[in-house]
């Protein structure tokens, strides 16, 4: 079972443990040995998915948007990116080199195209810009990919 994440990026402290939270049952109900978790290894939710798909069992299949994805992200995320990565039983890099919008766009669509399913932790806004949760969440839905959304009651977005 391939599950893919997108989600929202730095996320609240308190919200980011109701995400765990809601990801970490939705993750339990997959059999551990069958699990491959499709992730960008973004802050926020990406690596709580990606963390709770390694404590349950699973593998993790990374998508990098660009070649400098990595400079891309917070420094405070960095040691957290580089972990979950050398932890993944599959890397594809993308041939974007800027970590920009279509980048980010290609490579939820790219997740997609091998997902069984995609979890989204997601506010239920439109896009900001193109490549965003709402865009792959509405890819996901026009190719009729089951989508389960996490945003639990309280949770709001840095």
């Amino acid at each position: 079972m391939r599950v893919a994440i997108t989600g929202h990026r730095g996320l609240p402290a308190e919200t980011a443990r109701m995400v765990a939270d809601g990801l970490r049952a939705e993750i339990g109900g997959y059999q551990a040995a069958e699990l491959i978790g499709l992730t960008c290894l973004a802050d926020g939710a990406d690596s709580i998915f990606a963390r709770l798909v390694l404590d349950h069992g699973g593998r993790l299949a990374v998508i990098l948007p660009a070649s400098e994805y990595r400079d891309s992200l917070p420094e405070s995320h960095l040691a957290t990116f580089d972990a979950l990565r050398a932890e993944a039983s599959e890397t594809v890099e993308l041939d974007y080199v800027a970590a920009e919008p279509q980048a980010y766009l290609a490579a939820g669509l790219r997740m997609l195209d091998t997902a069984n399913h995609l979890i989204a932790v997601w506010d239920g806004r439109p896009p900001a810009g193109p490549g965003g949760t709402a865009d792959i969440v509405a890819a996901a839905r026009d190719r009729g990919l089951p989508v389960t959304v996490i945003w639990p009651a309280g949770a709001r977005r840095a």
